[in-house]
């Protein structure tokens, strides 16, 4: 396999998410604690520091996707390295501001912050927890640290713990929100007695243990003791008829009792558009499916499906595609089908932002199903059909109301016509076969959709919303309706697999060079794949090699979340390590339009062209470095 690099270039790292936060503070949890232990006031005493340092850290993770993905005062700073590093910097900034507002006097103006108060958690009752004690050196320093304030220990943690040049030391504090970064770092003192936070006299990890005050301790328990029959006996007096607080004190009535969840759970209230609405309507998505189904109007079915779309029990197996919220509906939701499919009855729901599939067993009253897709965002292209089942490795569709044929086609026999459905006057398919059904690629079946104009392709990835498919440059891709383009598809529908179940929307299929091989061997094919999610963030990109005569492609590189192959940087570079049939190995690379040379180095290689292709010959199982210029002169690196 051939392994490319892009350009050692800055990027920007996105704020991580919960699991990542969760994973960088489990790798670095003595480092961060050392951190907090070290920033926070001395005049907290040992034992509550180290009991604080300890409870800071652990509050640094995110309270869930949304907090963590919210960037802090602008994101996490742009700096170099991977979603490791990015998730550390990221907890390491919240702990560094928690201890640098536990150093700051209460008042009686404001209300106090949660790190200015006694950590909840964790605690240690009966003993006192402190260090190991260091030499003169370590106290001595620590009484010095004891003199400045807490933007002068951060300066002096992140220079001398975190080995930050003084320029990141400076944005580090001043994204931390102290005011004057610059007397922070010039207050932190001499480098020469760095190695010292490194004792073991600043580790809140390594502790000894000595009691508390035992005959305080007496006194204290019997107080409390006391006081808490007195509470006890106050609370029954409150609890009695006529007076004090209820179970739930001053909270508003149940969730179920609110005016705009009561609508939300009412069959009633089911919004149901115009059996013609899109044909006038401006936006031709799912808002404009009407309701259709043999169980439209089943009111018990409605009320059973909305009920457990806002509280799924725990016999409900639910699932969600990636980035899609599994919340019950803020409203009314609109109502797109109901009905008997196969063996289950199915409700599709849409709330504007989300498909939500219900589905109940046609016999018996145990056990049901909800899922989740997100769709906000859908269009005529992406919005016609919806998968109501999957049975015996056969799949049924629900059609859009303009579609006015199906069929269906194998991608892997592009010379093969099209087999055509007759779909019934709801819009239901027939049951036609699942792509791939038993996890080979003898096959890979698409639906053809014609309507509204145009021919779309579109197949089953384990969604509740098939895929569309798609080829042409990025900007201008186009239906799959050409023999060259469905012989492209052929070669490569195997792929696809790698991006099933990732909330994909649409995946697109780019020729972006084609190049003549070495010692005539024939001519190969290069195409680009970005597979667009409905998130938008989790975008799958593959560059693929097709050699001539053989049946399907090869991957030459993939990533996630790149722009390469779209419209924001429609641009791709990639290579492969490939044998002729004299039994020479080459490596071969192929780069979009955009690119002006070509140059490959490393693992006994080395060699450059001008233009967008390039061909070296290389020793078997060469690793090698490969990038590329622009025409405007920029660097740019292989998809990786």
């Amino acid at each position: 396999m051939l392994n490319v690099t892009a350009p050692d270039t800055a990027t920007l790292v996105p704020s991580p998410d919960v699991e990542q936060a969760e994973a960088a503070i489990v790798e670095h949890y003595p480092r961060l604690v050392r951190l907090a232990y070290l920033v926070l006031p001395p005049a907290l005493g040992r034992n509550r520091r180290v009991l604080t340092a300890h409870s800071l850290v652990q509050r640094a993770l995110p309270r869930g996707r949304r907090d963590a993905a919210a960037a802090v005062r602008g994101g996490v700073p742009g700096q170099r390295g991977g979603e490791g590093e990015a998730g550390y910097a990221y907890v390491r900034l919240r702990v560094l501001r928690a201890a640098l507002e536990a150093g700051v006097p209460l008042t009686f103006r404001a209300l106090p912050r949660r790190a200015q108060l006694p950590p909840l958690l964790p605690q240690v009752w009966g003993l006192r927890l402190f260090p190991r004690a260091g030499g003169a050196e370590e106290l001595a320093l620590d009484q010095w640290l004891a003199t400045l304030d807490g933007a002068g220990r951060a300066a002096c943690v992140l220079r001398a713990l975190e080995r930050l040049p003084e320029p990141e030391v400076l944005r580090v504090l001043d994204e931390a929100g102290v005011a004057d970064p610059a007397a922070a770092v010039a207050e932190s003192g001499d480098p020469a007695h760095d190695s010292l936070f490194a004792s073991p006299e600043f580790d809140p990890c390594v502790l000894q243990a000595r009691p508390t005050d035992l005959l305080r301790r007496r006194r204290l328990v019997r107080a409390g003791l006391a006081a808490g029959a007195a509470l006890a006996v106050c609370g029954a007096l409150l609890a009695l008829p006529g007076g004090g607080w209820g179970a739930d004190g001053a909270a508003a009535p149940p969730y179920s009792r609110n005016a705009a969840a009561e609508q939300a759970l009412d069959p009633g209230k089911l919004l149901r558009a115009a059996p013609a609405l899109w044909r006038t309507s401006s936006r031709t998505g799912f808002s404009a499916w009407p309701a259709r189904g043999d169980r439209a109007d089943d009111t018990g079915l409605l009320r059973r499906a909305l009920a457990v779309w806002a509280r799924p029990g725990a016999s409900v197996v639910v699932s969600a595609t990636p980035g899609t919220p599994s919340g019950p509906p803020m409203g009314p939701a609109q109502l797109l089908f109901a009905g008997a499919v196969d063996q289950a009855v199915v409700v599709l729901l849409y709330d504007g932002l989300r498909v939500v599939r219900y589905a109940e067993p046609l016999a018996g009253t145990t056990g049901a199903a909800l899922d989740f897709a997100r769709t906000d965002g859908a269009s005529a292209d992406t919005a016609t059909a919806l998968v109501l089942s999957r049975v015996d490795g056969n799949v049924r569709y629900l059609t859009a109301p303009w579609v006015t044929g199906a069929a269906l086609r194998d991608l892997l026999k592009p010379g093969e016509a099209a087999v055509a459905l007759k779909p019934a006057p709801d819009g239901v398919t027939p049951p036609v076969p699942s792509p791939a059904p038993a996890g080979s690629c003898t096959g890979w079946n698409a639906l053809a959709l014609t309507g509204d104009g145009a021919t779309r392709l579109i197949t089953d990835l384990g969604e509740l919303t098939p895929a569309r498919l798609t080829s042409g440059a990025p900007g201008a891709e186009r239906d799959v309706t050409e023999a060259a383009e469905l012989g492209d598809w052929s070669r490569i529908a195997c792929l696809l697999p790698s991006v099933r179940s990732h909330g994909v929307r649409t995946v697109n299929a780019w020729t972006y060079a084609k190049q003549p091989l070495p010692e005539g061997d024939g001519t190969a094919t290069w195409l680009c794949t970005r597979a667009e999610t409905w998130q938008g963030s989790a975008d799958r990109v593959q560059a693929q090699f097709l050699a001539p005569g053989a049946p399907l492609a090869a991957q030459a590189a993939r990533s996630e979340g790149s722009p390469a192959c779209g419209p924001r940087e429609p641009r791709v570079l990639a290579g492969v390590l490939w044998k002729s049939r004299a039994g020479q190995w080459y490596v071969l690379a192929a780069g979009s339009a955009q690119f002006a040379s070509l140059s490959v180095s490393g693992g006994g290689v080395s060699g450059s062209a001008n233009g967008n292709r390039l061909a070296v010959k290389a020793p078997a199982g060469a690793q090698v470095d490969l990038s590329g210029k622009l025409t405007d002169g920029t660097k740019a690196g292989a998809l990786r």
